[in-house]
């Protein structure tokens, strides 16, 4: 498992709720490249709530949109927008957990429509929630207009977790 260089840091304006570290009130996602897969490993807290001790489906639902972008930025090198996003909540996710999973990979591609499934686990394996992420995908040209220019890993060292 390798861990993924954000191709965004350096770009002015970037401040997205998903996976820049510096907003105080974004989640802050990582993601980390296993086989096919992107992957994030996410701690819950009480400030993401729905119910009590419960995480908010909408904030499940960022989790999972966020990851299938990143399946984008990684494994099909551009960027691109959400155009649809289906979830399926199994059971609750416990704000509780020390850690949850967030795993995506991509399913199919239609011309420049990428098909995304993605799932999140709980800390003892079990599904929480499953989504199908819909994303038009763009052409070089316009992912450099949008100041993306690739999505690599640090380096060659797998890391266990």
């Amino acid at each position: 498992m390798r861990k993924i260089k954000n191709p965004w840091l350096s770009k002015p304006g970037y401040h997205c709720f998903g996976c820049c570290p510096e907003n105080p009130h974004g989640v802050g996602m990582e993601f980390f490249e296993d086989g096919e897969d992107i992957v994030c490993f996410w701690r819950p807290s009480a400030r993401y709530q729905g119910w009590i001790d419960t995480l908010h489906g909408g904030i499940q639902a960022t989790l999972i949109d966020e990851c299938a972008s990143w399946v984008v930025f990684r494994k099909l090198q551009t960027t691109g927008v959400t155009s649809n996003l289906n979830v399926k909540y199994r059971r609750p996710v416990m704000t509780t957990e020390p850690q949850i999973t967030i795993r995506a990979r991509l399913c199919e591609m239609k011309r420049n429509v990428a098909f995304i499934g993605v799932t999140i686990e709980n800390s003892r394996g079990e599904l929480c929630a499953e989504g199908e992420a819909v994303y038009f995908t763009a052409t070089p040209d316009k992912a450099a207009g949008m100041g993306f220019t690739e999505c690599v890993t640090e380096g060659d060292e797998l890391l266990s977790m």
